[in-house]
C-alpha cells in the first residue's frame, strides 16, 4: 500500500484512481497488451498516414492517432518524425491495434505528475529516480512543450511560466524558508514535477529558467537542417530537365542515401514545421518526405500546392531512421509532363490493385460473359481502399439490393482493416446506403453535399461509389452527371437491361451482354465482384445469389446453397428475413443486423423475422384481393388494386411485396396486376412487356398528364389529377402490346 503522488490518500501503487488521468506515464513495457486504458502516455512521432499519425509509446510498441481523434486537420500538426507528444490509451484490440485519443496536454509541466509504467517491476508503476531525473533534466526537450499543432512559436503563457520559475528562485526574505515549510502541502502550481519521498507524499521541484519555445524551436531546427542548404536560396532552385540528375523511385532510395536523386509525382501532403517546409510526395513505387529550408518557419516553394505534378532534386537523408530527401529544386511540371506522370502512377497503382483471374461462384453464363467487365470493378475498388479513399455502395432497397451490396460488403471490410489500423476504419471508408427506388438526383445531391464537407473538413478523399442493382437506367444520367463534376468515380453492378448513355455515364459498368439470353441477378454479378476483390469470402457468399432470385432460382446456385447448409425452406426463410428488415428503416444500411441474418448462421432470427413477413403479408393480400378491380382488354386479364385505399401504406408490406404475391396468387394465361396510387401506377405481367413504351403510347392518348416510366421496368408516374384517364390508356396501350 502507497500514498498517492496527487492527493497523499492510500492507495495501490503510486496514484490512486480518481487522479490516474492527472499524470503522465513513461511505458516500458515491450507489449501492448500490458497497457492500461485510460492513462495518458508520453509517446514520439512514428510517422504520419493519411488516417492518422502513428505514435511510438514502447518498445517495439506503436499505437494511432486517428485523425477522427484530433482537435483539428491532420495537415496541420507541425509534428516530425521523433518529436514528442502525449496520447490517451483508449484501448488495445485482440489484434493488438492500440487506438488513441487526443490530449490537449502536450507537455510535461501541463500534468501533475509523472510516473514510469513499469510492468517488469515489482511496483508497477514508480517514480523516476534521482540519476534519471538528473538525467532528462539535462536534456532540453524534456522541459520544453513539444510542438505545438498549431503554433511553432511559445505562447505567452510558456513564456510567463518561465518567468514565474526563474522569480521564484529568488530567496525572499518575508517568505518562510526551507526548513518552516517541511510539512506545508505539497505545491500544486502548473509545471510542478513529483518526486519521491520519504513521507510517501510529493515534493516539487521546480523546472529552471529556459528559453522561450520560439527560440529554443529555432534554433533546434537551424542545427538539425543547417545541412539541408548552405544558402537559403538554393532551396528555391528550379531543377533543370536537362540536369545529370539520374531520375529514381521512391522504393529504392534506401539504397542511394547520400546521392542527388531526381523524384517525379505527386504531391500528396504539405506542412509547415518550426524550420523547413515538408513535402509528401508520392511517385509510382511509395511516398517519401521532401524537406525544403527557406528561413526557420517559412514556407518554402509557396505556389507549390496539394495534388500537383512535381519535379523535385535532392539529396537522399537519412534521418531519425527515416528516410528523408533534402530538397535542392522543385518545379511544378507543365500539363503534358503532369499527364505523362500521372499516367505512369496510374499505370503501376492498376497493376497493384488488379486481382488475379477468379472463377464465379457457378455456371453462370450471364456472369461469365462480364468477367473482364467484373476484374475491372474489382480493380477501382481494391484501388480505392489502396488510396485510403471512401466507398460508398448505393443499392436498392430490395432482397436482390441488399445481398448484392452485403456481398461488396463482405470483400472490402477485411481488406480496409489489413491497410487502416483504426478499429473504426470500416466505418470511415466503407459505407452503404440503400435507396428506396432509382439513383437521381436527390440522391445524388445528398451525396455531393456529405463528400464536400467531409473533404473540407476532415480532409477526405472524394469516394468511389459503387451501385449495386441500380444505375444501369437512363434514370440516373443527370445524377451521375452531378458526381463526375466532382471527380466521384462510377461503378455500376446491374442485371437489368441498360439504357442508351448509362455506359458512357459509367466508369466501370457490369451488367448482362445483350446477346446474353439467360438471366441473372445483380447479387449474381456483386459475388463475382466481390470474388475478384477479395476471393478469401467465397465460402461466405456461396448461399447469396439463390436467396435473390425470388422465385425460379437457377439449379446451379440452389444447389450452392444446398452445399453451403441451406435447404430450399431455409434460402426462403432468408429471403423473408431480409426484405422485412429492408422495409423498416429503409435509409439505413442495418449493417450489424444483416450480418446477422446472412453469416451468422443465425437460425433462430431468420425464423423469427420471416414469420413476421409471412403474418403480416397474410393479413394485407387478404385485404388486397377483397377489393381487386378485375377487367379485361384485348385477351389480356387485368387486377387493378387502389394501393391508396386498400392498404396500409405507412406498415409491412411495401406495395412491390404485395403486388408481386398479389399477382404470383392470381396469374393465369396473359394477366396484369396493377398497383394505382396518387401518381404512379406499378406493372406485373406474365410475359414480357415494355413498360417505357406502354408509357410512350399512354402519354400520347392522355395530354399534359406527365406520363413517363421510371426505373425502367416497372413504374410509370404521372400527374394525379388525370389518374383515372391515365389507367384506362396503359390498360389500353398494354392490351396493344401483348
Amino acid at each position: 500500500m502507497g500514498s498517492c503522488i496527487i492527493c497523499g490518500t492510500s492507495t495501490d501503487g503510486r496514484i490512486c484512481s480518481s487522479h490516474e488521468e492527472d499524470v503522465v506515464f513513461e511505458f516500458r513495457g515491450n507489449n501492448p497488451n500490458q497497457l492500461t486504458a485510460g492513462r495518458f502516455y508520453k509517446g514520439t512521432v512514428d510517422g504520419y498516414a493519411d488516417f492518422g499519425v502513428f505514435v511510438n509509446i514502447g518498445d517495439h510498441v506503436t499505437g494511432l492517432l486517428h485523425r477522427s481523434e484530433l482537435d483539428r486537420r491532420l495537415e496541420s500538426l507541425t509534428w516530425e518524425v521523433g518529436d514528442p507528444v502525449y496520447v490517451q490509451v483508449k484501448g488495445v484490440r485482440d489484434n493488438g491495434n492500440i487506438d488513441l485519443g487526443w490530449s490537449i496536454r502536450q507537455a510535461d509541466r501541463e500534468f501533475r505528475g509523472a510516473l514510469v509504467d513499469d510492468p517488469s517491476s515489482d511496483e508497477g508503476t514508480y517514480l523516476l529516480d534521482a540519476e534519471e531525473e538528473d538525467e532528462e533534466d539535462t536534456t532540453p526537450t524534456v522541459t520544453t512543450s513539444s510542438p505545438d499543432p498549431e503554433s511553432s512559436g511559445a505562447t505567452s503563457d510558456s513564456t510567463d511560466a518561465s518567468t514565474d520559475s526563474t522569480n521564484d528562485a529568488e530567496p525572499n526574505a518575508d517568505e518562510p524558508s526551507d526548513a518552516d515549510t517541511n510539512d506545508a502541502e505539497p505545491d500544486r502550481r502548473e509545471g510542478a514535477t513529483a518526486e519521491s519521498s520519504s513521507d510517501g507524499g510529493a515534493v516539487v521541484t521546480q523546472e529552471p529558467p529556459q528559453e522561450t519555445a520560439a527560440t529554443a524551436d529555432a534554433e533546434s531546427t537551424a542545427t538539425d537542417d543547417s545541412d539541408t542548404t548552405d544558402d537559403a536560396d538554393d532551396a528555391e532552385a528550379v531543377p533543370d530537365a536537362d540536369a545529370d540528375v539520374d531520375r529514381a523511385s521512391i522504393d529504392t532510395l534506401s539504397d542511394r542515401v547520400g546521392d542527388v536523386v531526381r523524384l517525379e509525382g505527386r504531391i500528396v501532403g504539405v506542412r509547415q514545421t518550426s524550420g523547413p517546409t515538408v513535402f509528401e510526395l508520392r511517385d509510382e513505387a511509395g511516398i517519401v518526405d521532401c524537406a525544403a529550408f527557406v528561413e526557420a518557419g517559412v514556407r518554402a516553394y509557396p505556389d507549390v500546392e496539394m495534388g500537383d505534378h512535381v519535379r523535385l532534386d535532392g539529396e537522399v537523408r537519412e534521418r531519425r531512421g527515416e528516410l528523408q530527401v533534402e530538397t535542392e529544386a522543385l518545379v511544378v511540371l507543365d500539363e503534358d509532363e503532369a499527364e505523362t506522370v500521372s499516367g505512369r502512377m496510374d499505370d503501376a497503382l492498376d497493376e497493384r490493385a488488379r486481382p488475379p483471374e477468379t472463377d464465379p461462384l457457378a455456371d453462370d453464363a450471364a456472369v461469365e460473359a462480364v468477367l473482364d467487365d467484373t476484374r475491372e470493378a474489382a480493380t477501382a475498388i481494391r484501388r480505392a481502399i489502396i488510396e485510403s479513399r471512401p466507398i460508398v455502395v448505393r443499392h436498392d432497397a430490395t432482397v436482390d439490393g441488399y445481398l448484392a451490396g452485403a456481398a461488396i460488403e463482405r470483400a472490402v471490410l477485411p481488406l480496409v482493416r489489413e491497410e487502416h489500423a483504426s478499429g473504426d476504419a470500416v466505418y470511415h471508408y466503407f459505407d452503404r446506403r440503400p435507396l428506396e427506388t432509382v439513383y437521381d438526383m436527390d440522391d445524388a445531391t445528398k451525396d455531393v453535399a456529405s463528400m464536400l464537407s467531409n473533404r473540407d473538413r476532415h480532409d477526405e478523399k472524394i469516394p468511389l461509389m459503387v451501385f449495386a442493382g441500380v444505375g444501369a437506367t437512363r434514370d440516373s444520367l443527370d445524377a451521375f452527371g452531378l458526381l463526375d463534376v466532382y471527380g466521384a468515380e462510377r461503378v455500376v453492378v446491374d442485371a437489368g437491361s441498360v439504357d442508351e448513355g448509362a455506359e458512357e455515364a459509367t466508369d466501370v459498368l457490369v451488367a448482362p451482354k445483350a446477346t446474353t439470353e439467360e438471366t441473372t441477378s445483380a447479387t449474381a454479378l456483386a459475388t463475382a465482384v466481390a470474388l475478384h476483390v477479395d476471393d478469401v469470402v467465397r465460402e461466405d457468399l456461396r448461399h447469396l445469389p439463390a436467396a435473390s432470385f425470388w422465385e425460379d432460382a437457377p439449379s446451379e446456385y440452389v444447389d450452392l446453397a444446398a452445399d453451403a447448409g441451406y435447404q430450399t425452406s431455409d434460402v426462403e426463410h432468408l429471403q423473408e428475413a431480409i426484405a422485412l428488415e429492408a422495409y423498416y428503416q429503409s435509409y439505413e444500411d442495418k449493417r450489424e443486423l444483416v450480418e446477422d441474418l446472412l453469416f451468422d448462421d443465425s437460425g433462430s432470427l431468420v425464423d423469427s423475422v420471416s414469420e413476421q413477413f409471412r403474418e403480416k403479408l397474410a393479413t394485407e393480400v387478404e385485404t388486397a384481393e377483397a377489393n381487386l378491380d378485375e377487367r379485361a382488354a384485348g385477351g389480356v386479364a387485368f387486377a387493378v388494386l387502389d394501393t391508396d385505399a386498400f392498404t396500409h401504406r405507412f406498415d409491412f408490406p411495401s406495395t412491390d411485396i404485395l403486388l408481386d404475391e398479389v399477382h404470383r396468387r392470381n396469374r393465369d394465361g396473359a394477366f396484369v396486376t396493377l398497383g394505382i396510387a396518387t401518381d404512379e401506377l406499378r406493372i406485373r405481367s406474365t410475359f414480357d412487356l415494355d413498360t417505357r413504351a406502354v408509357a410512350e403510347q399512354a402519354r400520347d392518348h392522355v395530354d399534359n398528364a406527365g406520363v413517363e416510366a421510371r426505373g425502367g421496368r416497372d413504374r410509370i408516374e404521372f400527374v394525379a389529377g388525370e389518374r383515372d384517364a391515365v389507367v384506362d390508356a396503359v390498360v389500353d396501350a398494354i392490351a396493344d402490346l401483348a
